[in-house]
């Protein structure tokens, strides 16, 4: 069953429990780098994506480092 969570400010459905299924549920390449997640405000190492689990109503963040001149 899909949830609803706030990413980037946006309510959006979600049905991954862990935040690395998020971020590739959202087309996210993270094996480049270049990405950071932070979780209801707080900066989850990506070490922990893997294993942090979101509820409903959470806020998630996403960004991407845009490189390049």
């Amino acid at each position: 069953m899909s949830e609803t969570i706030f990413i980037n400010g946006e309510r959006k459905l979600f049905s991954s429990s862990t935040l690395i299924g998020l971020v590739e549920e959202n087309g996210v390449d993270s094996s480049k780098g270049g990405v950071a997640v932070a979780l209801n405000g707080e900066v989850v190492p990506r070490a922990d994506w893997a294993q942090t689990s979101m509820k409903p109503d959470d806020k998630v963040e996403i960004v991407h480092i845009v490189r390049g001149g």
